[in-house]
């Protein structure tokens, strides 16, 4: 079994189109993914409405960004059924929040000279979809003329603590994510631990409920060393592992399919959510 368990799509900060992503997973030979769109279904949604048609399997999905101890964590949610009203519910209300904080991330920025209004970071963005950091990313990326050589280490140090377009999103404490998915009947994923700045609180987070680690990860370095790290970590504190490319676009370490995942943690997500 090929499988990618984390993609994105255009209906969230993706580069490609539901139809792009899997006619891209089609040519490679995968037979399943998750679509994980930030805080939204609907990629996940049109996806299983036409993946037949492109011999893959679909486990509908959707990726939180959480807030714990000062950092901003995300969380991975799978699900066997993805409509439920509570999450609906909950996932519009965070892409509204999100896409606010954005839009005062756009202002500091133009406050501190980047030449970027919030118009130039709309046309990236889907109708309904949350707006994010992706999205300002995009628009610098899309306008060369305008913005000349970019150092995209520099700009990524605009987000960090310290950088002139830090403003993180507090607004959904992990411990209340988790609590959202298992409450709405899907199971949630601790996503690329690698990336969390403090590696101490990762204790704390397998730890206040059971989880799953998604342990197989394109990191862009020391991938093979990560990886056996937190291999090690899930067998004692995680319920099982996951494994995903993650892939946005041009901006992503790897692309879709490129990030092998073990056959068991497909089977042990399938038999968890109960689908056959």
């Amino acid at each position: 079994m090929n499988a990618d368990l984390h993609i994105h799509t255009k209906e969230s900060d993706g580069c490609l189109s539901v139809e792009e992503v899997l006619r891209t997973a089609s040519e490679l030979g995968l037979n399943l993914l998750s679509i994980t769109d930030h805080e939204s279904t609907s990629g996940a949604e049109k996806a299983q409405k036409i993946a037949y048609s492109y011999g893959i399997e679909i486990i509908p999905g959707v990726e939180l960004n959480t807030f714990y101890q000062e950092e901003e964590v995300h969380l991975l949610g799978y699900y066997k059924d993805i409509q439920n009203d509570q999450l609906q519910e909950r996932l519009l209300q965070i892409r509204k929040e999100r896409t606010l904080i954005t839009k005062l991330i756009v202002e500091k920025l133009s406050q501190n000279g980047i030449p970027i209004n919030w118009e130039q970071v709309m046309k990236s963005a889907s109708r309904d979809g949350v707006i994010c950091k992706t999205h300002i990313l995009y628009a610098l990326y899309n306008r060369p003329s305008e913005y000349g050589r970019i150092n995209w280490n520099e700009v990524a140090s605009w987000f960090k603590p310290g950088g002139i377009a830090y403003l993180p999103y507090r607004g959904n404490p992990y411990q209340e994510a988790v609590d959202l998915i298992y409450s709405t009947g899907g199971f949630p994923v601790l996503a690329h631990p690698g990336l969390i700045r403090n590696k101490s609180m990762i204790k704390d987070l397998l730890t206040y409920k059971p989880v799953g680690l998604e342990v197989y990860y394109g990191y862009w370095d020391q991938r093979e060393t990560t990886v056996s790290l937190f291999e090690e970590i899930s067998k004692t504190s995680a319920l099982f592992s996951t494994g995903g490319s993650d892939y946005h676009g041009f901006f992503s370490p790897v692309g879709i399919g490129q990030v092998k995942v073990p056959e068991k943690c497909v089977m042990d997500l399938k038999d968890y959510l109960q689908i056959e």
